[in-house]
């Protein structure tokens, strides 16, 4: 196989280890806390953490690519990654399992956007639509194993396999990146903004930890939103500060360029939707309609079925429809099957919510992988670290907020009712919700140039970075400025 078609793959497997990770996690921490003799909810800190590290190390991501070289980042990140799974997986007390988590997550905020970055940087822009779909897949393929495969290890070996497991995937992965992957870098970085690193770290952890604790009762409501508002302010002042530092952390001058704003914008209320998915619907189908883990895990899996059968599907689609008819219409479509998850019932036939589940996975993937590509249509290449940060810190904003929202229908539900019994319709409301936020989506999609995308087609000439990036490029396709060693 050659190497260039090798990059999708190697970064998709790591971009599969991370995701799986925390997914398999959340199913087994009521074992982890009965071994480290420690309350469940407590062990909640575990996920917090590491939410917290990827938020602070994640804007630093793009630099160090640029300032150590592509392949060298994403070699350490996974070493990184790799060492706090094998720590997390000897823990013997909370403290020890939470400073892991942390350890984690530093390798985890590099690994997957300097993933992402070599992606961009490997693959010639006609062929990012084919290869995003491939990498489209571990993204949605993770949320759902996860809970199954935890549940599988903890049950019938022990939790700390789930950790330990990353051992053999994390050491194919950097023999294969050494072989594989070429070690791009930019020849004038810039500094790394300090202030910027600092606040933007204070911030989107604050903001990110006040949404991810939102609704889970036990973080007092005054301190959630505490976090939520003071992570709101510090953000305000970084963006004070990126107006005016030369080589921002994270460079909000690339909303600028059209089709990275619909893509970062618009892609934020899609996710927010489809980022509560893998929260709502194990809920619904083990505590609404009382099926246990493995049936639902199998259950749910339609989607990335799904997923799968789109791979082969969306460059063809997205080149004879255009970005902006697909993106625009395709979202109201995937919001419209999240819509009727929201109608499962004990009466539903099994054959019906398999059957809506694995079209619903066709469709987001399909919207994932045009988002995904739209947002670097026009960002000439030394750009494209600073957007990867960006949209790498966007993505996880988003999927924290449809969490949060998500809990926050169910909540508010439950009050309106007036019993703490949840029930079904609780979750009809809040899958009501998040549809309607994702559809918005469809709004921000549709002011779209008709030729949005255009570089991204094969045979297309490529017509450069908007000028509020970096000066327009005559090249066909774009040479790559960038010292290959």
């Amino acid at each position: 196989m050659p190497p260039r078609l090798l990059t999708p793959l190697i970064v998709a497997c790591a971009l599969f280890m991370e995701n799986m990770d925390s997914t398999v996690l959340s199913t087994s921490l009521p074992a982890i806390a009965l071994d480290l003799h420690q309350d469940p909810i407590a062990l909640k800190l575990a996920l917090t953490s590491y939410l917290l590290s990827l938020a602070v190390f994640i804007p630093a991501s793009g630099w160090a690519a640029d300032r150590f070289g592509a392949r060298t980042v994403f070699r350490l990140a996974i070493v990184v990654f790799t060492l706090g799974s094998i720590l997390c997986g000897l823990s013997g007390s909370l403290g020890g399992f939470v400073a892991a988590r942390v350890f984690q997550g530093l390798g985890g905020a590099m690994m997957v956007p300097v993933g992402r970055l070599i992606l961009f940087r490997s693959v010639p822009r006609a062929e990012l639509v084919q290869a995003l779909a491939t990498l489209t897949i571990p993204a949605l393929v993770g949320p759902i194993l996860g809970p199954p495969l935890g549940g599988f290890i903890t049950t019938y070996a022990h939790w700390r396999w789930i950790f330990w497991i990353n051992v053999p995937i994390g050491v194919l992965g950097v023999v294969l990146a050494t072989l594989f992957i070429p070690n791009v870098r930019e020849t004038d970085p810039g500094p790394l903004d300090v202030r910027g690193f600092v606040l933007s770290g204070l911030g989107l952890s604050s903001l990110m930890f006040g949404l991810t604790v939102a609704g889970r009762a036990f973080v007092p409501p005054l301190a959630v939103w505490g976090l939520i508002l003071g992570g709101a302010v510090v953000l305000a002042l970084y963006c004070r500060h990126a107006a005016r530092f030369a080589h921002p952390i994270l460079d909000i001058r690339l909303l600028g360029v059209p089709t990275f704003r619909a893509s970062v914008v618009g892609g934020f209320l899609f996710r927010l939707g489809i980022g509560a998915l893998p929260f709502l619907l194990p809920l619904l189908l083990q505590l609404g309609l009382g099926m246990s883990p493995f049936r639902s895990g199998c259950l749910t899996f339609a989607a990335a079925a799904g997923a799968m059968a789109m791979k082969t599907a969306a460059q063809r689609i997205l080149r004879r429809f255009g970005f902006r008819a697909v993106l625009a219409v395709n979202a109201l479509i995937s919001s419209a099957f999240l819509l009727s998850y929201g109608t499962f019932s004990a009466g539903t036939p099994v054959w019906l919510m398999f059957g809506l589940l694995l079209a619903g996975g066709f469709f987001r993937s399909l919207e994932f992988t045009g988002i995904n590509a739209i947002a670097y249509a026009d960002i000439d290449n030394p750009a494209m670290s600073r957007a990867t940060s960006f949209t790498s810190v966007a993505q996880q904003l988003s999927l924290s907020s449809g969490v949060a929202m998500g809990a926050a229908v169910i909540e508010g539900s439950r009050v309106l009712h007036g019993d703490p019994v949840l029930r079904t319709a609780d979750f009809g409301w809040a899958f009501v919700a998040v549809a309607i936020v994702s559809a918005l989506s469809a709004l921000v999609f549709f002011r779209l140039p008709g030729n949005a995308g255009a570089s991204l087609n094969p045979g297309a000439r490529y017509a450069g970075a908007s000028a509020a990036v970096a000066a327009p490029a005559p090249d066909p396709v774009p040479l790559n400025p960038v010292a290959r060693t």
